[in-house]
């Protein structure tokens, strides 16, 4: 799965980037290397929130869950 990685120049210089397909995903970076790194990081932060919050709504109920490899 691609994503579209949006970059804008910050005030103080840094790039600001955001995921258009993730918009809590918004992070900045001195350079496009360390952005890509921190906009990297936060989209599993953000899949790791959601997995557990949606988990929580399930528990005590009696469910299968599987992996399931995207990519």
């Amino acid at each position: 799965m691609n994503f579209t990685l949006i970059v804008q120049r910050g005030e103080n210089g840094w790039l600001v980037g955001q995921l258009a397909e993730m918009p809590a995903v918004i992070t900045q970076g001195r350079n496009m290397e360390e952005l890509r790194f921190m906009i990297r990081d936060g989209r599993e932060l953000i899949l790791e929130v959601e997995r557990e919050s949606t988990l929580k709504r399930y528990e005590g109920e009696e469910l299968t869950t599987e992996l399931f490899d995207y990519l």
